[in-house]
């Protein structure tokens, strides 16, 4: 157990950070979210590709 440990630290390693990566981003995308930020910038009225535009916050009128 020990020598594949040695043997495949630099692996394991890598694979630590890169998990602390990606919860890291989950985790920022799931405050912004409760926080009401949108992760497409807030513009999608002025996109008319964008398959939200209709339900959008910022594509909508004010009345």
């Amino acid at each position: 157990m020990v020598t594949w440990l040695a043997e495949n630290i630099g692996t394991i390693i890598v694979l630590i950070v890169l998990v602390a990566i990606v919860a890291g981003i989950v985790l920022a995308m799931r405050k912004d979210k409760k926080s009401g930020k949108l992760s497409c910038g807030g513009n999608c009225g002025s996109c008319g590709a964008c398959a939200h535009a209709a339900s959008c916050a910022a594509g909508k009128k004010k009345r």
